[in-house]
């Protein structure tokens, strides 16, 4: 309070772009593991979504579809091929998966668009569920599927013989770091887009700028709807490589 007072009294604006990423009790007081929070709600109404849109319009299955149903099959058919081709065909039995995926994070990064919506995406508490989910499927299926086969994977047969053991050590460290690159990338991308949207309208109440921030919100509002779709579809395909690895490690 005494910070915008002050900003009030110099004339400055005072506009905190981060604070839209704060996590809130829906009905006020101390945030416990069980109390009701913005996050949960707008995962929920992530969730809602996808059934809505897979499920509820497409469960008439009419041969002429709706909209609904047109967009459904078509994200079907996307995550579908995306499997098949990066995967193979050993993939595809794990295609409910992913395609969960998809349309929880495409959802989830849509809604978030929303003005005075919450962003679930842009937090690492999110996205590194998700991330180290993908991490541990893959690890367990790999040895599962390939036994002690699997860790051929870091062993690069191609190099020389002296560069192996040091390419070995490179392998390892870069497949640990997966999920905390898989999560950042997401999380940072969705972050960042919201931050510079926030940081254009403040400056949208200065009349010298209005235009400018105005024209800047647009152009930006248009580069998140794409964003949105494009860091969903990133995530998804990582994840595919890395289920390419564990089902084919010698490759």
């Amino acid at each position: 309070m005494a910070s915008e007072a002050q900003g009030a009294e110099t004339g400055g604006l005072e506009f905190h772009p981060m604070d839209q990423f704060n996590i809130e009790s829906l009905f006020g007081g101390p945030i416990a593991w069980y109390t009701p929070t913005n996050a949960a709600l707008w995962m929920g109404l992530a969730i809602l979504a996808v059934i809505g849109l897979m499920v509820l319009t497409t469960s008439k299955r009419s041969v002429v579809p709706s909209r609904g149903q047109s967009v459904a099959e078509l994200a079907y058919g996307f995550v579908y091929k995306m499997v098949e081709d990066v995967s193979g065909k050993d993939g595809v039995v794990y295609f409910p998966y992913i395609m969960t995926l998809f349309m929880f994070i495409v959802c989830a990064n849509f809604l978030g668009l929303i003005p005075m919506s919450f962003t679930t995406t842009s937090h690492f508490a999110v996205t590194v569920v998700l991330a180290m989910a993908v991490f541990l499927t893959v690890t367990v299926l790999g040895f599962v599927k390939n036994g002690t086969k699997f860790l051929g994977l870091f062993w690069v047969s191609s190099a020389p013989l002296a560069l192996r053991p040091i390419l070995a050590i490179i392998e390892v460290i870069s497949y640990f770091v997966r999920p905390v690159s898989h999560s950042i990338r997401l999380a940072g991308n969705v972050m960042a887009g919201h931050a510079v949207i926030k940081v254009f309208a403040g400056f949208a109440a200065i009349a010298v700028v209005s235009p400018i921030a105005i024209a800047g919100i647009v152009a930006m509002y248009a580069l998140e709807i794409l964003v949105s779709f494009i860091q969903a579809y990133v995530f998804t395909i990582l994840t595919c490589v890395y289920l390419k690895d564990a089902l084919h490690p010698s490759h």
